[in-house]
C-alpha cells in the first residue's frame, strides 16, 4: 500500500466550507482508503491506497460534493513526493510556520505575482515555496496559484510527510 496525503482546498479557514474531520476520516474509509485519518482541522487526509493519484482526486472531490454538497478542490501526494518537497525546502533554516508550501496540480509559475514587499518565492516541481520573512499576517502578497492550489506551512507538510510515511 500507498501512503497518500490528500489536501482540501479552503476548507474550515474563516468559518468557510465547514467539513468535520472526524466525518471526512469517515468517508475516505467507506470509499475504501486504508487507515484514513486526518492531520489538524485544515483539510488534511492521510490514509493509503493502491489507486493513482488522478482517480484518487477525483473519487474524493466527487465523494466530497455529494456528502456537503460542496465543490471542495482537491490536492494529493504520496508520502515519498511529501518527503522530497519537505527535504527540498529552499530555506531550512527558517521557522517552520514562515515558510508556506503552495500546492498546484498545474506546473507552478509567477506570472502574476502581485504586492510582493519582504516575501521571497520560489518555483518547485509542483508547488511554490514562499517565505514570509516576519510572517504572514501583514503581507498583501497576491499570488494567483492560490486560486486553484492550496498552501501548508513547512512544519504542516513535515508532519504529513511523517504520517504518510508510516502507512505500510
Amino acid at each position: 500500500m500507498t501512503g497518500w496525503v490528500a489536501l482540501l482546498r479552503a476548507v474550515n479557514v474563516g468559518g468557510n466550507n465547514k467539513i468535520p474531520m472526524a466525518e471526512l476520516a469517515a468517508l475516505a474509509t467507506r470509499l475504501g482508503l486504508g487507515q484514513a485519518r486526518t492531520y489538524i482541522a485544515s483539510g488534511n487526509l492521510i490514509f493509503a491506497s493502491e489507486r493513482g493519484e488522478d482517480e484518487l482526486r477525483a473519487m474524493l472531490e466527487d465523494a466530497i460534493a455529494a456528502e456537503w454538497g460542496k465543490a471542495i478542490g482537491v490536492l494529493v501526494r504520496s508520502a515519498a513526493e511529501l518527503a522530497d518537497l519537505a527535504a527540498r525546502n529552499p530555506w531550512p533554516d527558517r521557522p517552520g510556520n514562515r515558510v508556506v508550501t503552495l500546492f498546484t496540480d498545474a506546473p507552478p509559475t509567477l506570472e502574476g505575482v502581485r504586492h510582493q514587499a519582504g516575501e521571497v518565492l520560489m518555483l518547485g516541481q509542483r508547488e511554490i515555496f514562499i517565505d514570509y520573512g516576519d510572517g504572514m499576517a501583514s503581507s498583501k502578497l497576491v499570488v494567483p496559484a492560490t486560486r486553484t492550489g492550496t498552501a501548508r506551512n513547512m512544519n504542516t507538510v513535515v508532519k504529513l510527510a511523517e504520517l504518510a510515511g508510516s502507512i505500510s
